[in-house]
């Protein structure tokens, strides 16, 4: 989907431009709906796009997970969009400390009470009478595709199958977060944990592959745009030292994506879930050269490319026959 013109408006309330929302999701082929939902842990801000059509069942229902600053009102709804465009039910939830949901912006106080959150969220939609007959999956990408693993963790029995886009397993040394310094600001007790002092890490280049659609994504105005705040990056530490614990542990089916040239997070992380996870129905791709964005802002012919692999793998696993 090639609609974005943002460039037409200075101050964009979405990432397309100035066209109504109506409008333009009509164009797209999906209806849109929003609400919010509230959890033990905080109200979260949530969306849903469905096939268009009153009449037209699902094919499944996929539950997605945005990465660390991110929302699900700006670009990365492209992604769900387009597998409402498959046919499939999409949802998605901001994450606590992201988008519209509760918390302070970039905040996470503890990765297993954010995964719990939007876990609440789609357990309650995945258990409507209307969603019985139909598969289950879940979709990460990048921190999202950490926190899927622990809601997988949480919840191994109610899924069909999981994807992981550039998942937040592993990261590269060049941008993992000093635990010598973590260790510093643990000493004052708790009092810098909210604070965005963490270094920033020049990642940019590897990151966003087009660079016209990474000029769109940085104009996120709910982007969280500060450093990293101390218990964030605390809480991220601990959710790779859980995954390289427990990654054996992950049953269902699954397919993992990753760039060779992402240097954000490292290939090794979604190699180790291939080589390691018990499940018996497991699929890993390596795209070479793609960077860490590779369904929002792959360079347009890489990320056709990679939407076919997850269509395939998808469609194969919610297909009549299976």
């Amino acid at each position: 989907m090639e609609r974005e013109s943002i460039a037409a408006a200075s101050n964009p309330q979405n990432f397309w431009g100035d066209i109504p929302e109506a409008e333009w999701y009509a164009a797209s082929g999906v209806r849109n709906t929003k609400s919010f939902f509230d959890t033990p842990h905080g109200r979260l801000f949530t969306q849903a796009w469905y096939p268009a059509g009153d009449t037209v069942s699902p094919r499944g229902v996929v539950f997605f997970t945005h990465g660390y600053a991110s929302d699900i009102s700006w670009m990365f709804q492209t992604i769900p969009i387009v597998f409402a465009q498959w046919g499939y039910a999409a949802f998605a939830a901001d994450l606590l400390g992201h988008g519209q949901s509760d918390g302070l912006p970039g905040y996470i106080e503890d990765v297993e009470i954010t995964a719990s959150a939007a876990l609440c969220f789609y357990k309650a939609v995945r258990d409507r009478p209307e969603h019985a007959h139909l598969k289950k999956f879940l979709f990460g990408e990048s921190m999202g595709g950490g926190l899927t693993f622990l809601m997988l963790l949480q919840d191994p029995l109610g899924w069909d199958g999981a994807i992981f886009s550039a998942p937040f397993f592993v990261l590269d040394e060049a941008v993992a977060p000093s635990r010598l310094r973590l260790f510093g600001y643990s000493l004052l007790l708790g009092y810098a944990e909210k604070w965005p002092v963490m270094p920033r890490n020049n990642v940019q280049g590897n990151v966003f592959h087009d660079p016209q659609k990474a000029k769109i994504i940085l104009m996120n105005p709910r982007r969280y745009k500060l450093p990293a705040r101390v218990g964030t990056m605390r809480q991220l530490a601990r959710m790779l030292d859980i995954f390289k614990k427990r990654c054996a542990e992950v049953s269902v089916p699954f397919l993992v994506l990753h760039g060779t040239a992402d240097t954000c997070t490292s290939q090794v992380g979604s190699q180790m879930l291939y080589d390691k996870a018990k499940s018996s129905d497991k699929t890993i791709k390596l795209y070479d050269g793609c960077y860490h964005s590779l369904l929002q802002a792959e360079l347009p012919e890489n990320r056709e490319r990679i939407l076919e692999d997850v269509r395939t793998w998808i469609d194969s696993r919610t297909s009549p026959h299976q």
